[in-house]
């Protein structure tokens, strides 16, 4: 069972990426490091709900 996330910059806050996540292998909250446009440099980007 496969969902779709919305990944959010732990630096500006904004709502930047999507991405598919595996519900029953990892039940914890998706946290990627993905670049960021307004802040124009990679962060850390985590899963909202």
């Amino acid at each position: 069972m496969r969902e779709q996330v919305t990944l959010q910059c732990n630096e500006c806050k904004r709502r930047n990426y999507t991405a598919m996540r595996d519900k029953r292998k990892k039940p914890e909250r998706l946290e990627l490091k993905k670049y960021c446009r307004f802040d124009r440099k990679h962060t850390v980007h985590r899963e909202v709900r």
